[in-house]
């Protein structure tokens, strides 16, 4: 059966700590303005009714966009709220399972942090890799060592699904990121932290396009 591949050019990671004191509702909706792609909810230390509230709060806004929102981690959230998938790190539930509880049709995304959990992602279970740290990143204080963009490009030759890149990334380094072989990236800080989320996404689309225009013309 053939899924659906989503448009991971510009994928936003939420953090309410790192929005500035703005509502989170708020700086999504700016990030789509500017090009975002799609949107994970990512909020570990709220309470889970607060949380559904906040997807509830996204999804009325993202799905008239066309923007899916991917729940992190808890697969009983993403059920709940009618989410458009889910994205499951090495340690988390594994993404046979999510794939099994949320059905044929949900996005599974699986966190890849080196060569070694490379035999842990089935392609005919996970729809999209996310790869990384690509470089050091003060978003995520339990990320494993930054890969770099050598490794990066030889991870993408063998996974056998599209990869998000993520970890440290920025406009001024996306483009390379692209180049290096990722078909999008993942960005938590850059956005949310930015002056202007919509100015931000629009710079991290931009630098995507010029980075596929890069390993084009190679």
């Amino acid at each position: 059966m053939t899924r659906r591949v989503p448009d991971l050019s510009v994928y936003l990671v939420t953090d309410r700590l790192l929005s500035r004191g703005r509502e989170l509702v708020d700086v999504v909706l700016a990030a789509v303005r500017g090009g975002a792609t799609l949107v994970q909810l990512r909020d570990k230390d709220a309470p889970a009714r607060e949380t559904l509230a906040l997807g509830r709060a996204l999804l009325e806004r993202l799905r008239p966009l066309g923007v899916p929102l991917i729940v992190n981690d808890r697969v009983d959230l993403a059920l709940a709220l009618g989410a458009d998938g889910v994205h499951v790190g090495q340690g988390d539930l594994p993404p046979e399972v999510a794939r099994r509880l949320l059905g044929p049709d949900a996005l599974v995304g699986l966190s890849i942090t080196g060569a070694e959990d490379l035999p842990t992602l089935d392609p005919a279970v996970v729809d999209y890799a996310g790869v990384g740290p690509i470089f050091p990143t003060g978003s995520k204080p339990d990320a494993t060592p930054a890969l770099g963009l050598e490794e990066l490009g030889r991870l993408r030759r063998l996974l056998p699904v599209p990869v998000v890149a993520i970890g440290g990334i920025s406009a001024a380094n996306a483009a390379a990121v692209i180049a290096a072989g990722a078909d999008g990236v993942s960005v938590v800080s850059a956005i949310c932290s930015a002056d202007d989320c919509e100015v931000a996404a629009s710079a991290l689309a931009r630098a995507v396009q010029e980075g596929r225009a890069r390993r084009g013309s190679r």
